[in-house]
């Protein structure tokens, strides 16, 4: 039935105001004592999106449903333009908080049409204005066309815009979504979220949405927060991210990393691929160097650092080798262009761009 019906242009019309949200000293902890987020404080500034990333269990998703109201907060403060709608003497429940939430798995009624899942929580509006708002939203999402239909009969792609739809009908202020594309089709998943990314421009809402994919979160957000272990350990552009990690698990987070341990000598760090400049550090003082598998140059002829093939994998538009260099007690890995070594190649020369190189403190392993 998707495939027949004619999608209609989309409307732009907006939500009401966006809002600022904060986070203020935000910790919780299960009553034996686990503790799933540690004093996380941070603002989704209006109109922003602003995504939550980390891996598993560092309580990216606590604390979107701590923002929903679906869950308590242990202590801290949650604030809506700078008024408190959760902390230590008040809890708004999530139906007066005006914020708006996408599920992982969309949570669709399959026993209801396309327009009554989207007005299903537009209980305080009379039959005929829940019908209107709803068609709205779903003209707002494109799949107008697509009001009689029922879920099943819609792809992946399109059941994440009804979905986007139904959060969106209400009008809320914040809008939050849970992975929301996690459960697409990898070839789908790019023009999805582009038009997600459309969708919540248009609207205007305030938008935090939580993936554990670095290059989502680079696509969508306005800023990233990166969070592990229930602790915010960096927020910022993209770029900033990227370009100045402030730790080593930030700068993995975001690449795939050569690492080299060593000591800082005369401001420099020596590694078996290169020396490289060690700002800030003293001398003796231990350094981990990491260098982006992206950032190392070969060639078959010239002068740099020596290093033999091990193995090459042609992913496409890239190249993935493992190389043996003298000195280094594992195989260096590095990301180049398709073509540029002749296929049976062993022996080849390698120098590292510094753009590619980042030295953090070594720090002890700890439990």
């Amino acid at each position: 039935m998707s495939e027949t019906l004619e999608k209609p242009a989309r409307v732009t019309a907006g939500v009401t105001f966006a809002a600022r949200l904060a986070f203020d000293s935000i910790s919780h902890r299960f009553a034996a004592g686990q503790t799933i987020l540690d004093q996380v404080s941070l603002v989704a500034e209006p109109g922003e999106v602003l995504c939550l990333l980390g891996p598993s269990g560092s309580g990216k998703t606590t604390l979107l449903r701590i923002a929903a109201g679906i869950e308590a907060q242990t202590s801290g403060r949650i604030l809506l333009n700078d008024r408190e709608i959760a902390g230590p003497d008040l809890f708004l429940p999530p139906e007066r908080r005006s914020i708006g939430l996408v599920f992982q798995d969309f949570a669709l009624f399959p026993h209801l049409s396309i327009l009554d899942n989207v007005r299903f929580g537009l209980t305080a509006l009379s039959r005929e204005e829940a019908k209107r708002e709803a068609m709205i939203a779903l003209a707002r999402v494109g799949l107008e066309g697509y009001a009689s239909a029922y879920p099943h009969l819609l792809s992946g792609g399109e059941q994440q815009r009804v979905a986007l739809a139904r959060a969106l009908a209400p009008r809320p202020t914040v809008l939050l979504m849970d992975e929301p594309f996690s459960g697409l089709d990898s070839r789908l998943k790019d023009t999805v979220r582009a038009e997600t990314l459309s969708i919540l421009r248009q609207s205007r809402a305030t938008a935090i949405v939580v993936t554990h994919d670095a290059e989502e979160a680079m696509r969508m957000g306005d800023r990233i927060a990166l969070l592990k272990g229930g602790r915010l350990i960096q927020v910022g552009t993209a770029e900033e991210l990227y370009l100045r990690p402030v730790d080593l698990f930030a700068a993995g987070f975001f690449s795939e990393l050569n690492l080299f341990d060593c000591r800082v000598q005369n401001g420099r760090a020596d590694t078996p691929v290169g020396q490289f400049a060690a700002p800030g550090r003293k001398d003796g003082e231990a350094v981990t160097v990491a260098i982006r598998l992206s950032g190392f140059d070969v060639a078959e002829k010239g002068g740099g650092v020596e290093a033999r093939v091990i193995s090459r994998r042609f992913l496409g538009v890239v190249e993935l080798l493992e190389l043996a260099v003298p000195g280094a007690e594992e195989h260096v890995r590095a990301r180049v262009r398709a073509g540029q070594l002749s296929p049976g190649i062993r022996d080849i020369w390698m120098n590292v761009r510094p753009s590619d190189v980042l030295v953090f403190e070594t720090r002890r392993k700890s439990a």
